[in-house]
């Protein structure tokens, strides 16, 4: 980041004196105010809830311009490595700042598939859940567990080490998000095949049984990969800014996923897709879309369009035109076309799109409106939704988590309160009380 000549000045209508703060420009995207010596400077804090107007780092990592509806994973358009590129690719990319060549992506991929087998006596953990466990409490128990199994990657300022976690991590979570799956339903954990890409492998863990051989679907295939790479990262959103601080404490990288396991699971992060999925199953038919149309409208309905808008893009959601395409490409591929939820996702989009209410608050399809048509096309349960979600976005947090330890300004994460309690007071004797 460089220093711009332009200061920021803050000044107080109570004639204390003013103060000069840098301004520092990224390489696009706003500037942002350094206000680090804030309190020092002036006994005062700043009040951002949420922390909407608030930079905690500097990265150069994922951009997204939510206006032009941009995403960029180290420059690359999304479109372009959906189109071009396959998941592992793209976390080499995330995790080196380029792409691999032919050479470094043939290593990279047999690296990352001799570490999908995951230490046997992880079975055992299974069997101290309930059958009914949701996968978010299972992911959160054993990706933390994993810490237990390699101690020979714990040292946190050691890149090597840090390596090694990260491949560890990329390559173990299919293998987890699987037998999770696998010890919900009842049926033998299927290990992995180092002959299958991973996003093949992957399926082939979910959905092969020891009876009868699993086919591999290429589309299939290729439309998981797609999801994979839409989900990889998505800048300082909850669950990397989670993975990020729990890193400050110099948390070993298997809490610190855990961490971010365990706040994607909030439905307002990772649930998205699932509830979408639920809105459509509500409405039922297309003929119910005009009446619940006017129940969204209605603030006192408590009836909210789910999977349109986002905090951040204020245009078309660009993970969401891809998505779009897959689920035309998968449902085509099953012989879905004429699938009612598809149909009914289609005319809420078009009615949507054309409504003055939604376009002039500019409530865009986003990507979790298709990805969960497309997640149960593929045959995976609603359930485990969110836990292929943190499948993709483990390479995000662990890119996100490595950057923050390498850097030389990172500080232990302590956010500061405007305190609005009680102010000091004697306790009284308890008969008084």
């Amino acid at each position: 980041m460089n220093i711009s000549d332009t200061k920021a000045t803050l000044s107080f209508s109570d004639g204390s004196p003013s103060v000069d703060m840098p301004i520092y420009k990224g390489t696009i995207g706003p500037d942002v105010i350094d206000i680090r010596k804030l309190y020092g400077q002036t006994g005062k804090f700043t009040y951002d809830p949420g922390f909407m107007s608030t930079a905690a780092c500097n990265s150069s990592i994922t951009y997204i311009d939510g206006d032009k509806g941009e995403l960029l994973y180290r420059g690359y358009p999304i479109e372009q490595l959906a189109e071009n590129c396959d998941f592992l690719e793209t976390c080499f990319l995330l995790l080196n700042g380029e792409l691999p060549n032919a050479e470094q992506k043939k290593t990279f991929d047999d690296t990352v598939t001799k570490h999908t087998m995951i230490h046997e006596q992880m079975n055992f953990f299974f069997r101290g859940f309930r059958r009914d466990a949701h996968p978010m409490s299972v992911l959160v128990g054993t990706v933390g567990a994993l810490a237990s199994f390699y101690h020979d990657s714990l040292d946190i300022n050691d890149a090597k080490q840090r390596e090694i976690s990260a491949i560890r991590l990329i390559a173990k979570l299919p293998t987890l998000v699987a037998m999770a799956y696998k010890y919900s339903v009842g049926q033998p954990f299927m290990y992995p095949k180092n002959d299958l890409s991973y996003s093949a492998n992957f399926m082939h863990m979910m959905f092969a049984n020891p009876c009868e051989e699993y086919k591999v679907n290429d589309v299939l295939v290729r439309a998981l990969d797609r999801i994979l790479i839409l989900h990889a990262d998505h800048e300082q959103n909850a669950s990397t800014s989670t993975v990020r601080l729990a890193g400050s404490s110099g948390a070993n990288p298997f809490a610190c996923i855990a961490a971010g396991i365990a706040c994607l699971w909030g439905p307002a992060h990772g649930g998205a897709n699932e509830a979408a999925l639920t809105m459509l199953k509500e409405i039922g038919s297309v003929e119910n879309i005009p009446a619940f149309i006017e129940k969204v409208k209605d603030k006192n309905s408590g009836v909210k369009l789910m999977g349109f808008g986002h905090r951040v893009y204020k245009n078309f959601d660009p993970r969401a035109k891809l998505m779009r395409e897959t689920c035309h490409e998968v449902l085509a591929e099953l012989g879905l076309q004429e699938d009612p939820l598809f149909k009914l996702a289609m005319e809420l989009e078009r009615i949507a799109l054309e409504d003055e209410y939604f376009v002039s608050r500019k409530l865009y399809p986003n990507v979790d409106f298709y990805s969960g048509i497309v997640q149960s096309a593929l045959g995976i349960p609603v359930s485990l939704f969110t836990g292929i979600f943190a499948m993709a976005r483990t390479i995000g947090w662990i890119a996100q988590w490595n950057e923050m330890i390498a850097d030389p300004e990172q500080k232990i994460g302590r956010p500061r309160q405007l305190f609005v309690g009680s102010p000091v007071r004697d306790v009284p004797a308890i008969d008084k009380r």
